[in-house]
């Protein structure tokens, strides 16, 4: 399983964030503007909580297991993979959503004299951090999950 790479998550991040600015440019043209959802940033840190939960509670087990604590519950493989690919997915996904509410909120900064476009910045805007937090909790979860590197790589061959 690979790493997230941050440049990945950076470039999804302004290509959806440039999208939607001119997106929200055209739409606004017209006369409407979709409205950012006040449960987009509540449901992005929602993801962020279980994701960063999910993070402590495996670090836990897995601090208890390597303490060889009696009654420690070690964590499964699978598991622990799982894990990561949710944290993997999460993260792609609030990159692309904190770049589509990030662009969105840039346009809007320019109206923020009308109440209820000024409504619609504060939530992109907390989308967006809630975005950056799912993404933070993920990279967590993975550092988490890495495992050791293999010592035979760097050994020497034996002559």
């Amino acid at each position: 399983m690979k790493q997230l790479r941050l440049k990945v998550l950076a470039g999804l991040f302004l290509v959806a964030g440039v999208l939607s600015w001119g997106t929200a440019r055209l739409w606004d043209s017209v006369g409407t503007l979709p409205s950012v959802p006040l449960a987009a940033p509540i449901v992005l840190a929602v993801i962020a909580v279980v994701l960063a939960a999910t993070a402590l509670s495996i670090r836990a087990r897995l601090k208890a297991q390597r303490d060889r604590r009696p009654g420690a519950k070690g964590v499964e493989p699978l598991m622990a993979a799982r894990a990561v690919v949710f944290g993997q997915a999460s993260a792609l996904v609030a990159a692309l959503v904190a770049g589509m509410y990030g662009g969105t909120g840039v346009f809007l900064l320019g109206h923020l004299d009308v109440p209820a476009r000024r409504d619609q910045a504060l939530y992109a805007g907390a989308s967006v951090l809630a975005g950056l937090g799912v993404i933070a909790a993920a990279l967590f979860l993975e550092r988490i999950c890495k495992l050791p590197e293999d010592d035979d790589k760097n050994a020497s061959p034996a002559a």
